[in-house]
């Protein structure tokens, strides 16, 4: 899958022709979230809260 970008340890990455709704993965300490891109919800996962 390809990363987009990496930002204070967050990994942004999408996969090419993936199931609706349009929607990035990003990735941080082990944890995963997949995030719509219309409306930044959570679609499924979940990232740990800033220390």
């Amino acid at each position: 899958m390809p990363e987009l970008c990496r930002f204070y340890g967050v990994r942004i990455k999408m996969y090419y022709d993936d199931h609706n709704p349009p929607h990035f993965h990003a990735e941080y300490a082990g944890d995963e979230a997949l995030i719509t891109i219309d409306t930044l919800d959570v679609m499924a996962g979940e990232l740990p809260s800033r220390a």
